[in-house]
């Protein structure tokens, strides 16, 4: 099994619901909290070439909300930056095993990951 890596924070129900989700199955993970250490740009880019910025930001967050950016249009790098310094503007957490991820709560693909050699 690939290694399980959660991104996101430790005061999202979903980041919480990730990690509950794998140690329950004693699946070993690695925890990178996002407000200690932003996500790396390479990392970042396997999540938006699957979902595509539309479904990896959360609109409905009161930090896309509260940013206004439903209005903004903002190049990459603009939406990178603020990644970094406002993690909570993404679908966490973002799961990542091997070359299969998840963005946002998603225990189907959370088993779908079990289940890759």
């Amino acid at each position: 099994m690939a290694t399980i890596q959660i991104f996101g924070v430790k005061n999202s129900a979903g980041t919480r619901a990730a990690e509950r989700f794998f140690k329950e199955r004693r699946v070993p993970i690695q925890m990178v909290d996002l407000k200690k250490k932003a996500i790396a740009a390479g990392e970042i880019r396997r999540f938006v070439d699957r979902f595509g910025w539309e479904g990896l930001l959360d609109p409905q967050g009161k930090a896309y909300i509260d940013g206004g950016f439903e209005y903004l249009k903002l190049s990459e790098a603009e939406l990178m930056e603020r990644i970094g310094r406002e993690p909570l503007l993404l679908r966490l957490p973002l799961v990542r095993a091997g070359k299969l991820v998840s963005a946002g709560h998603d225990e189907g693909s959370w088993k779908a990951m079990l289940n890759t050699p």
